[in-house]
């Protein structure tokens, strides 16, 4: 199951707005690279891939890359924001390990 965050929901919409893309997707998926191999990305997009899966949450159409299925099937995706600004973050209680910076995983 793939959770979303009502502040994650809040600030994609809010990027939605401020971009003048509120009818883009966004689009998730695992990337190669950082210290432990794996990384998350995020983007809002208008482009649909046909391997794509789509889930619907809080008026956002969430767009899946299918090929990246095992790392988000309990992926929990958070906004959070301290004195250093803002951030999406990823917990996968899946990942054998996380880098020291929390954004790449194994």
């Amino acid at each position: 199951m793939f959770e979303v965050t009502p502040s994650a929901l809040q600030e994609i919409k809010r990027q939605q707005s401020y971009r003048d893309q509120l009818d883009f997707n966004c689009r998730i998926e695992v990337k190669e690279g950082g210290c432990s191999g794996l990384y998350y990305s995020l983007e809002l997009t208008s482009e649909r891939l046909a391997e794509d899966v789509e889930l619907q949450m809080g008026q956002i159409n969430f767009l899946l890359a299918s090929k990246s299925r095992t790392y988000w099937e309990n992926l929990k995706l958070d906004y959070v924001e301290d004195l250093m600004g803002g951030t999406f973050r990823f917990d996968n209680p899946s990942a054998n390990m996380t880098c020291r910076c929390g954004l790449s995983f194994a």
